[in-house]
């Protein structure tokens, strides 16, 4: 992979770790209110009965949570990596070809590592 520069300028890289901290904020913040919200209901309901529809409804909930969590699994690593990238020098560059990541992508997503095609074939490739 040849070692390129970013043409991004200082000051917008500045702005970009300022949002991809924010956003991890937010995204680890938002994952443990799900968590507090969901020990508080069982502490509250755990021992009432249950009908099956209430627990099927449950099951669904569970399923879209944990779906949910997957996804924002992968984004925490996307933006604890651009975070990386920023300190090493490398952000705005492909992780995996090295290719530059166009600026309008990286305001659009600014935990963006892959270009748009190679996103796309990781995401096919799961």
């Amino acid at each position: 992979m040849p070692e390129q520069q970013s043409d991004l300028s200082d000051e917008f890289i500045a702005q970009q770790r300022k949002r991809l901290e924010a956003l991890l904020r937010e995204l680890l913040g938002g994952e443990e209110d799900t968590i507090a919200d969901e020990r508080t209901a069982q502490e509250e309901h755990g021992d009432e009965a249950k009908e099956y529809e209430e627990e099927a409804q449950a099951m669904a909930q569970n399923e879209i949570n944990q779906s949910l969590h997957d996804v924002n699994d992968q984004r925490v690593a996307d933006i604890q990596r651009a975070l990386r990238k920023i300190d090493e020098g490398t952000y705005g560059l492909s992780d995996e070809s090295g290719q530059p990541i166009p600026k309008e992508r990286l305001e659009v997503m600014p935990e963006a590592i892959l270009t748009v095609a190679e996103q796309s074939r990781r995401e096919t490739s799961k």
